[in-house]
């Protein structure tokens, strides 16, 4: 394993993100920018205006639209460049600029929704019998209609639109903080050696590395570096929420929990229905996590042993052999999905897979409707990074069809169903490799990714975090402070809990696991990771088994976007969401791979 990571500048430009089809340099960005800036002003002339006709109506969706397209390329553009690089000033200046960008179009577009709704429902359903145009945007004036009792007057959309860019400074000030200024102490081998701790190795490469020494070292200078600030951590996390605490009351809804999931039409029950079996399911996770302790032959199992290897010799695989093995696990979906894949990963640069210093945290996916759909990640060459990789494809083709199949209202989809389609990618990844793969070797660090990366962040990091969520917007709801040492014991009981009475547990420092995960600064997100992985696992085992038209209505829910509700999109694919069902098959599938992997260590 390397112990000093290269700077930026020194990787291979072939494994980056292809940011020169976006704009070829950042004076062109800056143009972009200072251009779009500009034409701001433009959308005045359709304000107050837009119940004139249906075709002034129209020129006015079609001006705000192509306007917000800009807005996202641009703003798009900043983030990854600066994702790629935190210690990037330029890059980190970009974002602000963007994000002041993006609050003033919100709030130069924000007298629409006001205006739709005081033309009307019946005024609208006429004008959309008249022109074809219009009537593409049913589904999103049926929605809007649907919120109607909580959308404000224009003056007061204005000022929430206003507030985007305020509201997200405790969000960038933490991941400033905690990527670009966080120094971590080296970590020890159980040689005494020095090894680099950075958000790039930390979670790819530290704590999934066989040396126990070298995993404890690496988890308490992560951690205590986190302690060390947990009282700037937990005021931003806490503005946060009280922002979402804020929207909630200006936009008059009883909870926080309600304001976030009705976005989506979502109901309560969903978040509830998912937290309960969890909860009810916690002895197949103390199995795992027993089996786990006897096969790495620890006398105590502790947080920073569950990525920790059972294979003696991980198997490597280079990005290229990886392209190639996932592509074979989606031939089911055809010979256009597949090529467009490869062609993504291999010639068109979708992936940002190198290792630099200064590289955010984690995985993600990224891009506009006029872009495309890019990767950022850190690929080290093991079976999880190949995972990582089918997952953020899936974000990828879903992004990719969405655009390519639906008009700018319905281009994009919620957090809801974005992770049906990425845990799709890893579902039928491991049932292809499963049945085809003979190495033991392999088979054994196949399913530790599934069950101790995959599933343990889905299945069981996610759900305990979207507990703690609840929880701190209660009590901000109920007027109760959120401090620092309050946030930590409370992360440290649900974990406690979540591990049961056989694992060990640092209770400061796993204490503030909550500030590790940006994911909290996104309103009630973190429990989406769960209920899609459960949706994703139920359409990939009807592919898998071979069922009729499985395919191709697993296609049909890409190529939807936002063109209706997300629970209407899957129950269309083939599940049904509402109900505890799907959730408590794929435990069905965890224990089945719990199972095998107990077979093969015997």
């Amino acid at each position: 394993m390397p112990t000093s990571i290269p700077t930026r500048n020194k990787v291979n430009k072939k494994y980056t993100w292809n940011k020169e089809s976006v704009f070829k340099t950042q004076k062109e960005w800056e143009d972009a920018l200072q251009a779009l800036l500009k034409d701001i002003p433009s959308l005045k002339k359709f304000q107050g205006k837009l119940g004139e006709s249906a075709a002034t109506l129209l020129n006015g969706l079609n001006a705000i639209e192509k306007l917000t397209l800009r807005a996202q390329t641009i703003f798009m553009y900043a983030q990854f460049e600066y994702a790629v690089d935190t210690t990037n000033q330029s890059a980190a200046g970009m974002v602000g600029k963007a994000s002041s960008m993006a609050g003033q179009v919100a709030a130069a577009t924000s007298f629409l929704n006001p205006e739709l709704l005081k033309i009307g429902r019946e005024q609208l359903n006429i004008w959309m019998k008249e022109n074809s145009k219009l009537a593409e945007y049913k589904q999103s004036f049926d929605d809007l209609f649907r919120q109607q009792k909580h959308v404000r007057s224009a003056e007061v959309e204005e000022i929430l639109g206003m507030l985007a860019d305020p509201f997200s400074g405790p969000s960038n000030s933490s991941s400033m903080l905690v990527n670009a200024d966080f120094k971590f102490s080296p970590a020890k081998n159980n040689k005494g050696k020095k090894v680099e701790v950075t958000q790039g190795n930390y979670h790819s490469a530290l704590m999934e590395d066989p040396d126990r020494k070298l995993r404890q070292s690496a988890f308490e200078s992560y951690h205590d570096k986190h302690i060390e600030f947990k009282n700037t951590l937990a005021t931003n996390l806490g503005a946060s929420i009280s922002a979402n605490i804020f929207n909630m009351r200006a936009r008059k809804f009883d909870s926080s929990l309600s304001a976030s999931l009705f976005n989506n039409n979502i109901p309560d029950e969903v978040f509830h229905n998912l937290i309960n079996t969890f909860k009810k399911k916690l002895p197949v996770w103390h199995r795992y996590f027993e089996i786990k302790r006897k096969a790495l032959k620890l006398k105590d199992i502790q947080y920073f042993d569950m990525w920790a290897p059972i294979v003696k010799k991980k198997p490597k695989i280079s990005f290229e052999k990886a392209v190639d093995l996932i592509c074979e696990s989606l031939a089911p979906l055809g010979k256009e999905y597949v090529d467009t894949v490869r062609q993504g990963c291999l010639k068109d640069r979708w992936v940002d897979s190198t290792v630099n210093q200064g590289k955010m945290n984690g995985a993600f996916s990224y891009g506009s409707p006029s872009t495309h759909p890019f990767i950022m990640m850190s690929y080290t060459g093991e079976v999880g990074s190949m995972s990582t990789l089918a997952h953020e494809l899936g974000h990828s083709m879903h992004s990719y069809l969405s655009w390519k199949n639906q008009p700018f209202v319905y281009s994009g989809y919620s957090l809801f169903v974005a992770e049906v389609a990425s845990n799709f990618n890893q579902a039928m990844m491991r049932g292809h490799l499963l049945n085809t793969i003979k190495d033991k070797n392999f088979l054994i660090a196949l399913i530790e990714e599934a069950v101790s990366g995959n599933f343990f962040r889905y299945f069981f990091q996610m759900p305990t975090l979207a507990r703690f969520e609840l929880e701190t917007h209660e009590r901000v709801e109920r007027g109760e402070p959120l401090t620092a040492d309050s946030m930590q014991d409370l992360m440290a009981d649900l974990f406690t809990e979540g591990f049961g009475r056989k694992v060990k547990i640092d209770r400061p420092r796993v204490g503030m696991v909550w500030s590790t995960f940006s994911h909290l600064f996104a309103d009630y997100y973190v429990y989406q990771y769960a209920t899609g992985i459960s949706g994703a696992h139920a359409l990939a085992s009807k592919i898998l088994r071979g069922e009729p038209n499985a395919a191709e209505n697993y296609l049909g829910f890409l190529k939807a976007g936002s063109s209706d509700y997300p629970l209407n999109v899957l129950k269309k694919a083939g599940v049904d969401l509402s109900t505890p069902k799907a959730v408590e098959e794929t435990f069905a599938i965890m224990e089945g791979y719990i199972d095998r992997l107990e077979e093969l260590v015997g």
